[in-house]
């Protein structure tokens, strides 16, 4: 079974035979979307060597899971009912090199289970053949079947990635990003912003692994991030460097869905660079040129209520 397969920054056919040196505004991109994760935990099983690394040229995306642990703990109390939690990992490693920058993150037995089952709902021909591990009502925690699980799960996910109607639909990417977005969202409402940012970073470079540059997801991803750095009385360290890939990635979109989007984030890092001192002039140029085109560029939307007019999860505004 094989995994996606991506280029250095669009997706690439398997009959590609060589990609393109990264530019160098490919390898700032890569660089910011680097983020440093510290990560202790105490697993119960783990396996014991990686995936190898690919043949194919090109990056090849595909799902791992290393650990996996049983919650609660006996510290936590011995009377809560107990669950397995796989970290999921989505790398994205070449012929030559393993992925320097994973991406990781939680999921159950039911978290898999509704994937499965939603998409052999909407896409049952697609599905005929996949093999899922049936539930178990006794032997849940033993090392054996966790190892074998964690298999059936990343040959499943990994397959979704090489169907693009499979990999593109609202439940795979429901799956991908939900439960941590609504988590952020929650945080971005009690104004707990500097909670919220990390976790919005991880959602982003997962979906930024799985989707397209300008595609919806990962652009609507970034836009909350530079909301999300921008709304406190002061700016998130981070702000900038998002603010900045969120306008070279929003250059020559033509998505009108996502147009929406565009003068509200023109306005917030205007604003963000006239408070860090910043030249604002090229921003508010391309701000000028879309209202001699009939656009509304003020008093228009907030950034954060543009998004929650798009995606109602957020009460943010």
């Amino acid at each position: 079974m094989k995994a996606a397969i991506r280029g250095s920054r669009e997706h690439v056919g398997a009959d590609d035979d060589e990609v393109d040196s990264p530019t160098a505004e490919e390898a700032f991109e890569k660089a910011t979307l680097s983020i440093n994760k510290q990560k202790v935990i105490k697993d119960v099983w783990q396996r014991e060597t990686r995936k190898p690394l690919p043949n194919n040229e090109g990056l090849i995306t595909n799902f791992e899971i290393q650990f996996a642990r049983i919650l609660p703990s006996d510290e936590q109390g011995s009377n809560l009912k107990k669950y397995v939690v796989y970290d999921l990992t989505c790398r994205q490693d070449t012929s030559s090199a393993a992925d320097t920058n994973p991406t990781t993150i939680e999921r159950r037995y039911t978290d898999f289970l509704r994937l499965f089952d939603a998409l052999r709902k909407d896409f049952p021909q697609l599905l005929i053949n996949v093999v899922f591990p049936k539930k178990k009502i006794m032997g849940n925690f033993n090392s054996e079947l966790i190892s074998e699980r964690a298999l059936a799960f990343e040959n499943f996910l990994d397959f979704v990635l090489t169907i693009p109607e499979l990999r593109d639909s609202i439940s795979f990417l429901s799956f991908l990003q939900d439960d941590d977005l609504s988590k952020a969202c929650r945080l971005l409402d009690e104004r707990r912003n500097e909670v919220a940012v990390p976790i919005l970073e991880n959602i982003f470079q997962l979906v930024n692994k799985i989707y397209l540059d300008k595609s919806k997801p990962v652009l609507l991803l970034l836009c909350r991030l530079v909301a999300a750095c921008t709304t406190s009385p002061i700016p998130h360290p981070s702000s900038e460097k998002w603010a900045e890939l969120a306008l070279r990635r929003f250059d020559h979109v033509s998505d009108v869905e996502l147009l929406v989007l565009y003068i509200p984030l023109l306005n917030t890092c205007s604003y963000l660079f006239w408070q860090k001192g910043r030249d604002a002039k090229q921003i508010q140029d391309r701000l000028e040129e879309m209202g001699r085109k009939g656009i509304k560029i003020k008093d228009t939307l907030t950034l954060s209520q543009a998004i929650h007019a798009m995606d109602t999860r957020s009460e943010t505004s």
